[in-house]
Order: structure tokens, then sequence, then C-alpha cells
């Protein structure tokens, strides 16, 4: 365990955070999300919901500023609901550690897949809600 950071965040979690570079993209996917099927590095979460995962990963890195979408989600399908409370609850963690990020993008569920393929890696979480996932563009890390 260290100081200043989360208890939720795993050391292999830590480690694949400071490996990433400005541009990659991390997808937090729900536990129902196929993982292995799009992603090439895929971690476990299990038991850990993304709004707090979020919550100890933005701290510690910036989100993608020269982008005009640094964070994606799922859009339902039709006939589907999104539950706008777990799209207000990431927005608060965001809006939290990165006061003024552009709004969240919504893509189809097939697009979802397809940019999960070049993500740099996938967490599985332990995210119940539908429609819950997430993918975050990693940005450029001041120094000093």
């Amino acid at each position: 365990m260290l100081r200043g950071i989360s208890p939720l965040l795993s050391p292999d979690l830590l480690a694949l955070l400071s490996r990433m570079g400005h541009g990659d993209e991390l997808v937090l996917a729900d536990a129902h999300f196929p993982g292995e099927t799009f992603g090439a590095r895929v971690l476990r979460a299990d038991g850990v919901r993304i709004a707090p995962l979020l919550d100890g990963i933005l701290p510690l890195w910036t989100l993608d500023p020269y982008v005009a979408d640094p964070v994606v989600m799922m859009a339902p399908v039709e006939g589907d609901a999104l539950d706008q409370t777990v799209v207000a609850g990431y927005r608060a963690v965001i809006e939290r550690h990165h006061p003024g990020t552009p709004p969240t993008a919504f893509i189809p569920r097939f697009d979802f897949y397809d940019r999960t393929k070049s993500a740099f890696a996938v967490v599985v979480t332990g995210e119940t809600a539908k429609y819950g996932n997430i993918i975050i563009k990693k940005g450029v890390i001041p120094v000093g």
C-alpha cells in the first residue's frame, strides 16, 4: 500500500498506468464486457465499481486536452436505456479531478468494441450497471 494512492489500484494496474503514454486509451469495462475477446492487455478489478476506480486513477494522470472526446462511453442499443445516474456519477468524478473536461461522447456498441481493440488496456471491473463501460484517453503529465 502507498500513501496518497487509492487502495483500489492494484500493483499491476499501477504499473500499467505508468507504462501508458499520452494518447493511449484505457477501457474500464463492466463485469459483462468481453475484455479477453477485444483487448490485448486485460487486467481484472473484480468487485470494484468503475466510479471509485476512476476516482483512484484520475488524480494520477491527466485526460488528453488535445482531443475532442477524451471520455467515451458505449451508447445503448435501440430499445435500451442508459442509466443517467451512472453517467452522472462518472462525470462527477471526472469534473472533480479535471474540471472543464469536454462532455462524454457516446458511440455505438460495435464501434466501442472496435476502439477497444486499439486501446492500451482493458480493466474488467465488478461494475454491474448496463452500458457502464468507459474509455479514457491519457494526456501529457506536466513535470514540476
